[in-house]
């Protein structure tokens, strides 16, 4: 039985997710900033797939408080066997382009918080050599557009970090899986363009733990986003800047 836990358990993949962890029988721990939601997700869970789901808060920008959460969560579940990242958000992007407060908080909320997490994690699964470490990314961090490369560059980043910690852990038997995921239809995307492009969570969900399954170390949700984004990056840097997508 898996012990897994699920950081930004709130958000509809994650609630999607978590459902269906818990109906192949893992524990769950469910963390997310809002404790009030986190335990109603637990709630939810539980009733719905019969399993216990456990509940708790973080606030990815306190970095001091990153050990002890890690900790509580691994002795709340009886051990970790895995880790899922789904948190992050797009913050105001028009002003965060020109004030830096603002650039920092979508970096924290979106890269520096989840290393830290991810880093305390992995410590404990590099230990015991075994287990998992999901992190969910964005196609924006392929390339850097000028309507969102803040949120673009925090992604990109946490991909490059996810890339190389699946390298360093690979001879510990603990798998890192990257997932790119294009448009889908949360609230933090809705009224955004590319609506026929755009993926429900349930599906998003799905084609994740699918990929999960087989192990798959760098996988594109949906599929057809690695052709999407291989196009864009072939475009020439003098050409992309002048494009307004």
């Amino acid at each position: 039985m898996n012990r897994v836990l699920i950081l930004g358990a709130t958000s509809p993949i994650a609630r999607a997710l978590a459902l269906r962890f818990a109906s192949d029988g893992a524990r769950l721990y469910l963390a997310a900033r809002n404790a009030d939601e986190a335990r109603r997700v637990a709630e939810d869970v539980s009733t719905r797939a019969g399993v216990t789901a456990l509940s708790g808060t973080f606030d990815a920008s306190d970095f001091a408080s990153h050990d002890e959460f890690v900790r509580h969560a691994a002795s709340e579940l009886g051990g970790l066997d895995g880790v899922v990242v789904c948190f992050g958000t797009l913050g105001d992007e028009d002003v965060a382009q020109t004030d830096p407060d603002e650039a920092l908080a979508t970096i924290h909320q979106n890269f520096t918080g989840a290393v830290s997490l991810i880093t305390l994690a992995a410590r404990h699964l590099e230990q015991q050599r075994s287990g998992f470490i999901i992190v969910i990314g964005s196609v924006a961090g392929e390339r850097g557009r000028k309507k969102n490369y803040v949120y673009g560059s925090a992604k990109g980043a946490l991909a490059l970090f996810a890339q190389g910690l699946r390298g360093r852990l690979a001879a510990s038997g603990v798998h890192v899986m990257t997932v790119k995921l294009g448009t889908v239809d949360t609230r933090m995307t809705w009224g955004r363009e590319g609506a026929l492009l755009t993926i429900s969570p349930t599906k998003a969900a799905d084609l994740i733990y699918g990929a999960y399954r087989k192990r798959a170390e760098v996988v594109y949700v949906p599929w057809f986003w690695r052709l999407i984004m291989g196009a864009v990056r072939l475009i020439p840097e003098s050409r992309f800047k002048r494009l307004s997508f």
